[in-house]
């Protein structure tokens, strides 16, 4: 569907404002700042939104975040990233009302692995080739800043006022827990309605799964190698409680929500480290395993982890040496609860209509499988959905990237959603 013959001159006079090549620019300088969670180009970021959106004429309030002080507050999200500050940044564009509007996105990127798996061993350097934009970062999620960026810069040169703010929220530590727009709410930055622009791989996110990162620490006795029948090897234990976690992914995924029914695996658990052992001759007497583990649509962190750990402790009653001797079960990281757009918000409505009449074609409405910034907004009452440029399987990627394609798509459809969300002056 195209939904071009809907728009009025001054819509039309947006969508032929927007420059790609500007927003290719904006996207170069973002990428080549390399914000991993936890180090200080998570604030050089953070100090180059501030500006663009200065030069963008927004008020913007950029501001220091102690984050040992937030981290004392019982609702913290957590982190995974040893640091004790970083930085928010907000603009607003408009009177001092409610915006109409929030676009958010995250500055912080994931490390960049191995780099002789990256072009000329640089992910930080923007590549564009065959309409494809790629780089640490193009996906996951600086490419759909640069698009926000793109479309506000479209209504500035269209010489477009809008008769409601329109406000931008970029925040880091959002791959490590979220404690940017946790820390951007507690300011009191709200808004009618937000749209993060998250890659939303040709659909619209209306809900997102949560997740937990556990740990389980398992005991074993351990012994010389040549006695090994002698001690309880925590490998051979660790081993028995695979299955067990097979299990409990089976059973929570046995009836899911209609939004994630979609996904192979809408909630899924998986073991990513585990260690063992400290010398090749002797039977380990610890294994400590750490993981992912989903959290259901609608489903409470306190319920989702009295499951995990009821599923484990059962697991040791039922073994000779565990019963004595039981995991240890504890929850580090960032705790990413579950969130969904209200069912029946006119936002979801509103962004599928501007979608079509930027003139790509209609978007499934899904739930997605992985925890995003979407549910601190939900819980704060603001309706948030996420639509964005890119491929989420890209994320993270060696090969991370984005359509050229997408980026104009979204910017087109932020633009229109700016001006008939907060209508104009």
């Amino acid at each position: 569907m195209n939904g071009a013959q809907t728009l009025s001159d001054l819509e039309r006079r947006a969508l032929d404002a927007v420059d790609v090549h500007g927003i290719l620019d904006d996207l170069r300088e973002l990428v080549a700042i390399p914000s991993v969670g936890g180090t200080t180009g998570e604030h050089d970021a953070q100090q180059w939104c501030a500006d663009r959106l200065a030069a963008l004429g927004h008020q913007v309030d950029h501001w220091r975040i102690d984050v040992r002080e937030l981290a004392e507050l019982d609702d913290f999200p957590g982190q995974e990233a040893d640091r004790d500050t970083a930085y928010g940044c907000v603009g607003v564009r408009g009177d001092g009302s409610e915006p109409a509007l929030v676009f958010c996105g995250h500055t912080d990127v994931v490390p960049p692995g191995d780099l002789d798996r990256w072009p000329n061993r640089d992910p930080y350097a923007l590549r564009v080739e065959s309409g494809v934009a790629a780089g640490r970062g193009t996906c996951d999620m600086k490419g759909g800043l640069a698009a926000v960026f793109g479309a506000l810069q479209a209504l500035r040169t269209a010489g477009i006022g809008l008769g409601r703010p329109v406000a931008v929220h970029t925040v880091v530590g959002e791959e490590d827990g979220g404690l940017g727009a946790f820390a951007t709410l507690r300011r009191g930055h709200r808004g009618a309605a937000c749209v993060l622009a998250e890659p939303s791989s040709a659909t619209i996110v209306a809900a997102n799964g949560g997740s937990l990162t556990f740990r389980i620490e398992i005991p074993g006795q351990g012994t010389h190698g040549s006695t090994r029948y002698r001690g309880v090897s925590a490998l051979d234990k660790l081993a028995e409680l695979l299955p067990v976690l097979r299990e409990l992914e089976a059973r929570r995924n046995a009836d899911p929500d209609p939004l994630v029914a979609h996904l192979e695996v809408p909630y899924p658990l998986s073991v990513g480290m585990a260690r063992v052992g400290d010398w090749a001759s002797t039977v380990p007497d610890l294994a400590i395993a750490e993981g992912r583990y989903g959290v259901r649509l609608g489903e409470s962190i306190a319920d989702a982890k009295a499951e995990f750990t009821t599923a484990i402790a059962q697991a040791c009653a039922a073994d000779p040496w565990l019963s004595r001797h039981p995991v240890r079960v504890s929850w580090p990281g960032g705790m990413f609860a579950s969130g969904r757009l209200p069912e029946g918000h006119p936002l979801l409505d509103e962004t599928r209509d501007a979608v079509t009449s930027a003139g790509a074609a209609q978007l499934p409405v899904v739930g997605a499988p992985y925890g995003t910034d979407l549910r601190l907004y939900a819980a704060a009452g603001i309706p948030t959905l996420q639509y964005g440029p890119g491929d989420v399987r890209y994320a993270h990627a060696h090969d991370e990237h984005v359509p050229v394609a997408d980026l104009e798509r979204a910017a087109r459809t932020y633009a229109l959603l700016a001006i008939r969300r907060c209508g104009t002056a």
